[in-house]
């Protein structure tokens, strides 16, 4: 398992976004040498976990629990083929592109290493946008994302560092339960009988998922939470 790249965005124009000022930094683009990482602080406030990157929906983007978005190339591949078109590294607006790595079953609470120095943790996956629709190009496309299920996972910063491209990635931990992102997702976007399950996940879980799941067992005091 390996960091095939490392991917910043610069702030863009774009008629397509739901920023005031319709900015977007979701143009990611591969870079060469070292980059930062570092947790960004709350959302609203922090944006980017990577130095370098622009995040400016801070509203819905960035912070501690979105600090970093990877997607693994073979999802890219995949979506190449359907799309009948090339996918760079980068194109889903990722900061990181993974090979080898089952991004989106790693587990809720899932810590990587990613070369000597950087731990992140898995908390959820990405809901698609009508910017992310806007950058692909493609009608329907937040339809067809949700229904795929397949959205890669942000993380949080455990311990800060420097990466690069080509990186080694080892999972150092693996927590008890079977939450996995790809269930977490489909439990917040065209499944929510499954909220319940997430709450095996704890605090590892996204704030706004964990709410969203305790919410639900609330208003539904029969809906099986194991």
């Amino acid at each position: 398992m390996r960091l095939l790249s490392v991917n910043l965005g610069r702030p863009r124009t774009v008629p397509y976004t739901d920023h005031p000022q319709g900015l977007t930094g979701i143009d990611k683009r591969p870079v060469d040498g070292p980059v930062r990482v570092a947790a960004p602080g709350p959302k609203g406030v922090g944006a980017s976990g990577l130095a370098g990157d622009a995040v400016c929906d801070t509203r819905h983007h960035g912070g501690n629990d979105q600090a970093v978005y990877a997607v693994a190339r073979e999802d890219l591949d995949e979506w190449e083929r359907e799309l009948g078109r090339p996918l760079a590294d980068g194109a889903f607006g990722e900061n990181l592109t993974t090979s080898g790595l089952d991004v989106s079953g790693a587990l809720i609470g899932e810590r990587w290493r990613i070369g000597r120095e950087v731990v992140l943790e898995v908390t959820c996956g990405r809901i698609p946008c009508r910017t992310f629709q806007g950058h692909l190009g493609e009608q329907g496309w937040v339809k067809r994302f949700t229904l795929r299920g397949a959205p890669g996972a942000y993380l949080r910063v455990i311990e800060p560092g420097e990466i690069r491209a080509g990186d080694p990635v080892g999972i150092v931990h693996r927590p008890g339960h079977e939450v996995t992102v790809a269930l977490q997702f489909r439990a917040v976007t065209t499944e929510r009988e499954l909220l319940p399950r997430l709450l095996a996940a704890g605090e590892a879980l996204h704030p706004e998922s964990l709410a969203a799941a305790r919410t639900y067992v609330a208003k539904h005091p029969r809906a099986n939470s194991s």
